[in-house]
């Protein structure tokens, strides 16, 4: 009792810390926007008067509530989510939040007490600002040991082990495995990454009392149907969140929903085919459309001082196009800044013959490490990915999307795609994707594959984005980069 008592008082602890410092930010937010309105916009804007109405807290305490309803409404203080989802939830906030405080203010015709252009500030500056305090805060909290959540795994075979591999990737969720519990004697006494194996699934309800255990994972898919039901049954009510992982990897997983069936007391997994709808794909489309059409203009001078200095670097044009294979398999010319010599198959051939640790890694890569066809501006250009820089090209053109899959080859295909190549295809390939964000050079060709895969299967719009500033952050810090 002692031990729930002060679980109870450490996530008080927890909960008034966060909810200070999101008071906090809608203020600094509220006051920031004030600021720009006040004393910022009348120097650019004329028909902005200098002269505005004191704005005051107490005046305008209900728009702080509308901002805290929502935080509660997408689960903020209730709910755990991933580093991008709670991004996510936290955009939601802003844009809802903003739209119900307009709301407000025409129904209750208050549009001389607040202005309007607050209010958009606001929502704008939310967006930067929200994830700016709040994710900072919760990440030093749990340095110190708040917002973790005791976690006892039960399986300690492949399955468990991935549980574990993805609760470490996700350290926003704030889970602490203490343990793993497994009837196997074999593995029992022994440990996974440093974690403990215990001995008897049957006592599980003991470990969870011994060691104040908060949440159960249940790892094991061939205890057979009667026993996981059991199991769940029984701990349900020792723990306070029983997380059941079927032995299904590779499916859709964001968006996916539980559709339960009372009477039969069953349920089924809704995975929907984003891509199957046509408003998705036209919605995808429009985002290329303008974010390309921002961007060419943006790096139109960079670009022309690239192709000037792969002009002067070695002999040859600055642009080089191959045919790679589009959306359902048709072909197109795909365009990169040239980064290798002009003579760069006959280097490869001759390297090849006689290398045959080299052949090897081309076989299984396509890459080499040290690629002897690579001219030095070239080997800049791969460095930083702005070789790809002239594929925007492709993106206004309809061949090719910022974010997609990766362009590739006929012979590509053929040789390492296989059945994979359909699901692959059906969305046009991108300038960069989920392999580059997950390693670039650094993984395998199969798990790139299987990478292209899981993203045309998950589609939203968000993960484009979520993608896009994740291959911003790795072209600058040149993760995996060749």
């Amino acid at each position: 009792m002692a031990a729930r008592a002060l679980g109870r008082m450490k996530a008080a602890a927890e909960l008034s810390v966060i909810f200070l410092v999101d008071i906090f930010s809608i203020y600094a937010v509220f006051r920031l926007s004030v600021f720009l309105r006040e004393s910022v916009l009348p120097l650019f804007y004329r028909h902005f008067p200098s002269v505005v109405p004191e704005w005051g807290i107490r005046d305008l305490w209900w728009i702080f509530l509308v901002w805290i309803f929502f935080f509660y409404y997408e689960g903020l203080y209730t709910k755990r989510f991933s580093f991008w989802d709670e991004v996510r939830a936290l955009w939601k906030v802003a844009f809802f939040s903003t739209v119900s405080v307009f709301t407000i203010l025409s129904v209750g015709k208050l549009g001389e007490e607040m202005s309007r252009t607050v209010i958009v500030l606001m929502g704008l500056l939310a967006l930067i600002f929200l994830p700016f305090f709040r994710m900072p805060l919760k990440k030093s909290l749990r340095k110190t040991g708040l917002l973790h959540r005791r976690v006892l795994i039960l399986g300690a075979g492949e399955t468990g082990r991935l549980i574990l591999k993805a609760l470490r990737k996700e350290p926003n969720y704030g889970y602490e495995v203490l343990g793993f519990v497994d009837d196997d004697p074999r593995k029992c006494g022994g440990r996974i990454d440093g974690v403990k194996i215990h001995r008897g699934i049957d006592h599980a309800a003991t470990y969870i009392k011994r060691c104040n255990i908060e949440d159960v994972f249940i790892a094991m898919p061939g205890a057979g149907k009667e026993r996981l039901q059991g199991l769940i049954n029984t701990l349900q009510h020792k723990a306070e969140r029983i997380l059941f992982v079927p032995d299904i990897f590779g499916i859709a997983v964001l968006g996916t929903n539980l559709q339960h069936f009372f009477h039969e007391e069953a349920f089924a997994l809704e995975m929907k085919n984003n891509m199957s709808n046509p408003f998705n794909l036209a919605l995808k489309r429009c985002f290329d459309l303008a974010a390309g059409s921002l961007l060419l203009p943006a790096l139109a001078v960079p670009m022309a001082l690239t192709a000037l200095l792969i002009r002067l670097d070695s002999p040859g044009p600055a642009i080089f196009s191959q045919e790679r294979v589009g959306r359902k398999g048709r072909t197109f010319r795909c365009y990169k800044f040239r980064t290798m010599h002009a003579d760069a198959e006959e280097r490869l051939e001759r390297l090849l013959a006689g290398d045959p640790g080299a052949k090897a890694k081309w076989e299984k890569r396509w890459k080499l490490d040290d690629d002897p066809r690579v001219t030095g501006i070239g080997r800049f250009l791969r460095t930083t990915s702005l070789d790809e820089l002239p594929q925007i090209m492709n993106v206004l053109a309809g061949d090719m999307s910022l974010v997609g899959p990766r362009p590739v080859t006929r012979e590509e295909i053929d040789i390492h795609y296989r059945e994979n190549a359909e699901l692959c295809f059906s969305v046009p390939p991108g300038i960069t994707g989920l392999w580059q964000v997950s390693g670039r050079s650094n993984t395998s060709y199969d798990y790139r594959i299987t990478l292209d895969s899981w993203y045309v299967r998950n589609w939203n719009l968000w993960l484009d984005f979520v993608i896009l500033l994740k291959t911003v952050r790795i072209v600058i810090k040149k993760e995996g980069a060749y």
